[in-house]
């Protein structure tokens, strides 16, 4: 890690100290968080984006993004979600897929926290299998016609402009949909669980008129979207291991303090091998995490490795915060803890950007040659 990297990492863990301890539990217990309050917090910091370059943006390593997704993560899984929602999801697809029109129009914005961001892909009954979409965008003169509905959308219901995929006559494209647009509406989705402290919707397209340059000209196919999963993945490599290691931790403050049959909890054996082996798969995951920065940074990274880190750190990290809980009882079941909090998080993190049976099966593709989704 150079010192750019590890200065980023400083400053992100200094505003998750000062900023997001202090409320991070009212806001999960009442599911309620100022998005646009801290989108402009966060943009002042320089994170809305950091790792793309121009249009105000950063330009920030892989490695440094990745490290301040892991301080993030440590605060709630809802704050790393609503920067990589933000950064590597409506950011990067405009960045990367855009005309340099719509470049110019939002990304400054969007870096600064002045504009919102979500990304338009998951719907009602096609999350794993992104191709059987039934949002439809059809052609009216110069004109596009949108219809449909996209699930589970990180920021929706706060957003100033929606990257939405839909199927045409010529494949899956993207298309830039300002949310003022008439048909446009993102009721939000309550009763969650988990991700409390994020804003969660619905997108609903009903017959939204889009002029011709709301179009993404760079991207044709699933490819267009995919690749922009692949950035926001490599984010929660990093940011996995920003829970887990919160809960481990608090854990061992815990330990250390709580008295037991004459002495602390951390003095029994059972409980230092559960710190032990967490500690060790931490690391583990760590060490991984920073292989697979370094490859992104070269240009070298293969989808399947960041797969592979996403497998491997959300798995790690959700059966860090299970034990974690163990060891503080039922103390750990209450918000004056985070291992709870982070456990329920997880759940959620563990199925989006990509299921772990889904990453699996690109795994077991590339050491195979054989598809299996099917």
């Amino acid at each position: 890690m150079d010192d750019e990297s590890l200065a980023i990492r400083d400053v992100v863990c200094r505003f998750v100290g000062d900023r997001i301890r202090p409320e991070v539990a009212s806001w999960y217990e009442s599911g309620r968080i100022p998005v646009r309050e801290l989108a402009k917090e966060l943009g002042s910091i320089g994170v809305l984006g950091m790792h793309l370059t121009g249009y105000e943006c950063a330009g920030m390593s892989a490695t440094a993004y990745g490290l301040a997704c892991m301080e993030l993560e440590a605060g709630d899984s809802g704050l790393r979600s609503l920067v990589s929602v933000q950064g590597s999801l409506a950011m990067y697809a405009i960045w990367k897929h855009g005309s340099e029109e719509q470049k110019q129009e939002w990304l400054p914005r969007m870096a600064a926290g002045d504009a919102i961001g979500c990304f338009g892909l998951t719907e009602p009954d096609y999350g794993s299998d992104p191709g059987g979409m039934r949002t439809r965008a059809r052609r009216d003169g110069d004109d596009w016609i949108l219809t449909g509905n996209k699930m589970w959308i990180t920021n929706g219901s706060v957003a100033d402009v929606a990257v939405v995929w839909a199927r045409t006559d010529d494949g899956v494209r993207g298309f830039v949909v300002p949310t003022d647009t008439p048909g446009f509406s993102a009721p939000e989705i309550t009763k969650k669980l988990s991700l409390r402290a994020s804003v969660t919707s619905e997108l609903v397209l009903d017959e939204v008129r889009l002029p011709a340059g709301a179009l993404l000209p760079g991207a044709q196919g699933l490819s267009g979207p995919l690749s922009c999963l692949n950035e926001a993945r490599f984010g929660i490599v990093f940011g996995a291991l920003g829970a887990a290691r919160d809960c481990l931790d608090a854990t061992l403050n815990y330990a250390g303090q709580r008295e037991i049959f004459d002495k602390p909890l951390s003095a029994f054996q059972l409980t230092q091998a559960k710190l032990a082996d967490m500690t060790l798969e931490l690391g583990k995951g760590m060490l991984l995490a920073l292989h697979l920065g370094k490859l992104k940074d070269d240009g070298s990274v293969a989808p399947e490795q960041i797969s592979l880190g996403k497998l491997n750190n959300v798995r790690e990290a959700i059966a860090i915060a299970r034990e974690c809980r163990t060891v503080l009882g039922a103390a750990g079941i209450t918000l004056e803890h985070p291992v709870m909090r982070h456990a329920n998080n997880l759940e959620s993190v563990l199925t989006y950007e990509g299921t772990s049976e889904v990453h699996q099966l690109t795994i077991g593709r590339a050491l195979t040659g054989h598809a299996a989704f099917r």
